[in-house]
């Protein structure tokens, strides 16, 4: 007989995020603290599982497993664990505004050959650049086209479009470039295409409304920042106080970025370079910890990754937790996770999500969340690049702020910032980058310079009313941009 495809899920008390003496009978609890990791659990349980029903990770000695059982299976465990929570695994992406367009392109097939050449848009050099992301649409309302990257000499190998005026073009270098985009771009065999050079001191968004803080202004000391994302650095202008992947089956050790999303994350929040050189965060004197919850196999992060994560950023003190992903269903065991955090003094700063002004993603919906949704001003980035289609009304007190039209919104927003064309550190550079995932950092940031003026807050016992107190002080700095609250909230934190 064959046997029944397999799932992860999560086993949890019936409320919280331990097993206490209290929660469950004491033959369950013996048999709960027996599953370790690669336990089967036939050899615990009294039932009739499979071999297949195995512990693939665990949070504490007392906390959460991850487990692998049969879908056929899951009554009798039930039957064997009573007043256990069995949660499914699910995952949850990162909101940077590429991965959206990236992900909506439907191939065509039967085309002729195109190979578009891109150049660096640099006087001097004319380099070739490598590794850029391509997306043309032939029709962009119903997602038809195709994707390429360029090689090193810079060419891209298009197979299908053929010659023909592309509806829309978007394209995503690596480091050092900003993106570009065209309409109506009619395109043949060898054309050029030159990108723009990031320099460090231009003025994006970010700088705009947060200059970088001076010497004496309180710049995030005192207060731990926790990035639970696809891992931070290595960069020169971050420093890493702590961190570990909680990424099942990995190193542990190892929190390095996997992407380029975490880094980028992280140095809005506490990079503490200078330019023209360097970027600068918002907060640059935080103490920085990098939770790895991506691994380099999967684009999504599972909700057993996060929540370890997060039960680690309590355990080292972190005042301040940035989630910049979102987009998979509602969970139990993440809301139990963040009202842990809660519950324990740290404050969950989340992504609003970027499937152009849809509800609020979770786990930003969810009510002990601080959601955040992407804000834009004119002239903070380049007239051509892939941040010009996200202009869109409502437009701000200031008609040139506007909020981006990418962004979620709804009654669940919290703030609003700045998540277009923001400069930031990437693993072997700096680059700009564009989603509520931007933002949400820069929320954070903010807050964490509010926080580190406000020493009789930090002293508070960890508990939920210093989260609660914690929230209140950021609620007397905030001011309305004028967008209305379903789309940012109360509004904009100030420092």
């Amino acid at each position: 007989m064959a046997q029944s495809p397999t799932q992860n899920y999560i086993l949890l008390p019936k409320t919280d995020m331990r097993f206490s003496a209290e929660s469950l009978a004491t033959s369950t609890r013996q048999a709960f603290s027996r599953l370790t990791v690669d336990t089967h659990l036939d050899d615990v349980l009294d039932g009739d599982l499979s071999s297949q029903a195995v512990v693939l990770d665990t949070t504490r000695h007392s906390g959460a497993k991850l487990v692998r059982v049969a879908a056929d299976e899951l009554p009798d465990l039930r039957a064997q664990l009573p007043g256990v929570r069995i949660v499914p695994e699910v995952f949850y992406y990162p909101q940077r505004w590429m991965q959206e367009v990236r992900n909506k392109v439907k191939p065509l097939q039967g085309q002729a050959r195109v190979t578009v050449k891109l150049l660096l848009n640099d006087a001097k050099t004319g380099n070739p650049i490598a590794d850029a992301v391509v997306v043309a649409f032939t029709n962009f309302e119903q997602r038809e086209g195709e994707q390429a990257t360029s090689n090193a000499q810079g060419v891209v190998q298009f197979r299908n479009i053929g010659n023909r005026t592309l509806d829309q073009i978007y394209i995503y270098p690596k480091a050092g470039h900003w993106s570009f985009w065209k309409q109506n771009l009619a395109i043949k065999t060898n054309d050029i295409i030159t990108l723009q050079p990031v320099k460090l001191d231009y003025r994006d968004a970010k700088t705009f409304f947060y200059p970088p803080a001076v010497t004496g202004q309180p710049a995030g000391k005192g207060v731990r920042v926790g990035v639970i994302d696809t891992g931070v650095g290595p960069h020169p202008d971050l420093t890493v106080a702590g961190g570990l992947s909680t990424v099942t089956g990995e190193d542990s050790s190892n929190f390095a970025d996997v992407d380029e999303h975490g880094t980028h994350v992280a140095g809005i929040i506490a990079a503490h370079g200078t330019s023209p050189t360097g970027v600068r965060g918002a907060a640059p004197e935080v103490e920085l910890y990098a939770y790895r919850v991506f691994s380099q196999n999967n684009p999504g992060a599972s909700n057993f990754a996060i929540i370890k994560a997060i039960e680690q950023a309590v355990a080292d003190g972190c005042d301040i937790i940035n989630m910049s992903l979102g987009g998979g269903p509602s969970d139990d065991a993440t809301e139990d996770a963040i009202s842990f955090a809660h519950e324990n003094g740290t404050i969950c700063f989340v992504a609003t999500g970027n499937d152009g002004r849809q509800p609020v993603s979770f786990p930003a919906s969810y009510s002990l969340s601080l959601a955040v949704g992407a804000m834009g001003r004119k002239g903070t980035f380049p007239a051509n690049t892939t941040d010009a289609p996200n202009v869109q009304a409502p437009f701000g007190t200031d008609r040139k702020n506007f909020v981006a039209a990418f962004s979620n919104i709804g009654p669940e927003v919290d703030f609003i910032a700045p998540g277009v064309g923001i400069i930031s550190s990437v693993p072997g550079g700096y680059a700009p980058m564009s989603g509520t995932s931007m933002a949400c950092p820069l929320a954070a940031g903010v807050a964490a310079r509010l926080l580190s003026a406000s020493p009789n807050v930090l002293a508070q016992p960890r508990s939920a009313a210093r989260a609660e107190a914690m929230i209140r002080l950021l609620a007397e700095h905030v001011q309305s941009m004028g967008f209305g609250s379903t789309f940012e909230g109360t509004g904009m934190l100030l420092v």
